[in-house]
């Protein structure tokens, strides 16, 4: 089998002393889709663009499709199919305008337009949303537009660069369905990911760490010697041992007799005739970990902002240690620690300024605030980026820095809307330590997430689907009622069975 993409000796190094490459060789075979299996900052994204000729290596040698990527860009760029990690899309304009934008740069003959902007709306299921602004689709719905934009023309080679961060585990298949039903035979695809269990789907797998290839090969190679393929990666990686967190060391929460610190009661939120959330009522422990699942637009991080007062409900009220989030939202805010989706730091502050920032909001003051930052800094190993803007942080580093702003108050509560996505399996390993001592200490919290593994270290999980609760328990529970070996066929089962009843 002839090579699509042949990488011999690249190196490429970023402010002078970061290499994104170090001396990487690799043949991607022709007709196949390669997942590049990684976490951030492992070069995956380097990687993508130095083949597509976006980035010049500093040394060594690339030729995809036969041609240099660099050199000869025009004449690659018009066989060439490229899916950006940030969408790609222009979000004021609709999803019929992107489509027809990209036709334009694709140059796709008006003969042949209609039939496949009618192809592709059906497969995607964008069809009754074509005339919707991109910027108000789901995480799921972008990408499958953005495929649908990068499938235009019918590229030889199909190069998508985390098509599936933040997807739900029903549309990542979707996604994968795409590229197999709607490429052509021919068609090589390249797809990196940092989810693992991703991996299984390819034809070939190239993980990736710090720049350099750790294993090439089938995927089932990957795994044979352990059912876990997370757990070969670590292996890979140089392997995890758990040890007690020191962020719950010295942690202690003020007494109290709240039995539910965390309540949501026939909360509601409604936008015209839509609801985002309809009637959902829960009740959180002290110290219980309760996760939210459910596929991209199932209202999840809706409730999440109605929890934290970012959102007034439509009806229904929610409530903070006792303290209704509307009614007296200082108060109740005063009990949260919160991560948002995409981490509520501010990127032009470096590390030390958000430190300081978040520890300012959150009440602390003088040498106590002095002393929960430098705990922290010593904690998620910070001091090197200290000076360092927000925005030039790895992703790991972001997620570190947002929990340690989020925790260094010692709220009762914490609450975090998908904050490993993109992070690597042993960082994501290092936040769970933290999170499951932290429980142990009594804070409550409430988390979402699309890795079906992080969802067995909840003690219960709700999952929504349409804005509704569909089902909720053990994740022992869940499995056990649709007769599911693991979390994401649970996850899958119950969505169906949800449709299936509508």
């Amino acid at each position: 089998m002839t090579s699509a993409v042949e990488i011999k000796n690249i190196t490429k190094t970023f402010n002078k002393d970061t290499k994104a490459l170090e001396d990487l060789c690799l043949n991607i075979k022709k007709g196949l889709i390669t997942g590049i299996v990684g976490a951030d900052s492992a070069g995956k994204t380097t990687l993508l663009r130095s083949i597509t000729g976006f980035i010049v290596p500093d040394k060594g040698k690339i030729t995809t499709l036969n041609l240099d990527p660099v050199e000869q860009r025009d004449e690659l760029n018009s066989i060439l199919g490229y899916m950006p990690q940030k969408f790609g899309l222009y979000e004021d304009l609709s999803v019929i305008e992107n489509l027809e934008l990209y036709a334009k740069l694709k140059e796709l003959p008006l003969s042949e337009k209609e039939n496949i902007f009618e192809k592709l709306l059906k497969f995607t299921n964008l069809e009754p949303f074509k005339k919707r602004r991109a910027g108000k689709l789901s995480g799921g719905m972008k990408q499958k537009l953005g495929l649908a934009c990068a499938l235009l023309g019918t590229p030889e080679l199909l190069v998508l660069d985390e098509p599936s961060v933040g997807v739900d585990p029903i549309s990542r298949k979707e996604l994968m369905k795409m590229v197999r039903e709607l490429s052509l035979k021919n068609t090589t695809t390249i797809w990196s990911t940092s989810y693992l269990d991703e991996a299984m789907s390819f034809d070939m797998c190239v993980v990736m760490d710090k720049g350099k290839i750790i294993f090439c090969g089938k995927p089932k190679e990957l795994g044979k010697d352990s059912k876990d393929f997370q757990k070969s990666v670590i292996e890979l990686m140089g392997g995890y041992r758990e040890t007690q967190s020191l962020l719950t060391k010295d942690f202690e929460l003020k007494e109290n007799s709240i039995k539910y610190p965390i309540e949501a009661i026939n909360l509601e939120k409604k936008y015209g005739d839509f609801f985002a959330v309809k009637n959902n009522t829960f009740c959180i422990k002290k110290g219980e970990i309760f996760g939210l699942l459910g596929p991209n637009g199932a209202g999840k991080s809706t409730s999440f902002k109605m929890m934290c007062g970012l959102i007034k409900p439509t009806s229904g009220s929610a409530k903070i240690m006792g303290v209704d989030i509307v009614e007296n939202p200082t108060k109740a805010r005063s009990y949260i620690g919160y991560m948002a989706q995409k981490f509520s730091l501010y990127g032009s502050l470096d590390t030390a300024q958000n430190l300081d920032f978040f520890a300012s909001v959150y009440g602390l003051t003088g040498e106590k605030k002095e002393e929960e930052i430098k705990k922290m800094v010593e904690i998620f190993e910070l001091e090197p980026y200290l000076k360092r803007d927000t925005k030039e942080l790895s992703l790991g580093f972001k997620q570190r820095l947002a929990l340690a702003c989020a925790i260094m108050h010692k709220p009762p509560v914490l609450f975090l809307d998908e904050p490993t996505s993109g992070v690597d399996p042993i960082a994501r390993m290092d936040f769970w330590s933290h999170i499951k001592n932290l429980s142990k200490k009594g804070v409550s919290v409430m988390v979402t997430t699309h890795f079906m593994d992080e969802a067995e270290y909840c003690d219960r999980i709700s999952l929504f689907f349409k804005g509704e609760t569909i089902a909720t328990g053990t994740p022992f529970e869940l499995k056990e009622k649709v007769s599911a070996d693991n979390m994401e066929e649970a996850f899958s089962r119950l969505i169906e069975k949800s449709q299936k009843n509508e």
